[in-house]
């Protein structure tokens, strides 16, 4: 009987939590195909709200970004980086790595991924 109250509490403030976190929201500008196989280009607009972050993710490929707008907090395979607009930054394939707004205001990044085709764009890291 505790054990069904208990486990509805604990979705329920994970629900709770995960509602009052900002969200990032990233807008596909162009996907072309390469000339090398198996390999496609994504380029995005990746909008970041005060205090949003995209989370702990890899690519089954190469990230390579600019900051257009903002102050952003990048980490990359464990090393921290704060980016200020017209600054870039790049990120080698499967590496786990992370983007948090660190300024007071919207921030946006301009992203091109030269990733495998047919993959997914991000893949969440445990």
């Amino acid at each position: 009987f505790r054990m069904k109250f208990v486990l509805p509490l604990v979705i329920v403030s994970a629900a709770v939590v995960a509602a009052q976190q900002p969200a990032f929201k990233r807008t596909l500008l162009q996907q072309v195909d390469l000339s090398i196989a198996g390999r496609e280009a994504v380029t995005a607009r990746v909008e970041f709200p005060a205090g949003a972050a995209v989370g702990r993710h890899t690519h089954f490929g190469e990230e390579i970004g600019y900051l257009l707008d903002g102050t952003m907090e990048v980490e990359i395979d464990g090393v921290s980086k704060t980016l200020k607009a017209g600054e870039t930054f790049a990120v080698p394939a499967g590496t786990p790595h992370n983007a948090t707004n660190a300024g007071p205001g919207p921030a946006v990044i301009i992203a091109t991924y030269i990733v495998e085709k047919g993959k997914p764009l991000a893949t969440p890291v445990k």
